[in-house]
């Protein structure tokens, strides 16, 4: 998808040269998907201690196929 951006250009240079990658779509686009990643990981440590999950995975795996 195309779009239309205004990025400050010190900024792409940094992200480029971090991530190591050559042209600046694909350097975007690794840094935008590694920082939806380290959020989504932060949303799960901070729900540690609140969800009470039950262990059954034994049971889950020896029951029968449907």
């Amino acid at each position: 998808m195309r779009t239309t951006l205004e990025v400050n250009e010190n900024l792409l240079e940094d992200v480029v040269k971090l991530t190591g990658e050559k042209a600046k779509s694909k350097a975007v686009n690794k840094a935008l998907k590694e920082y939806v990643r380290h959020k989504r990981i932060e949303e799960l440590i901070s729900m540690l201690g609140k969800i009470d999950l039950v262990d059954n995975w034994y049971e889950l795996r020896h029951m029968e196929p449907r």
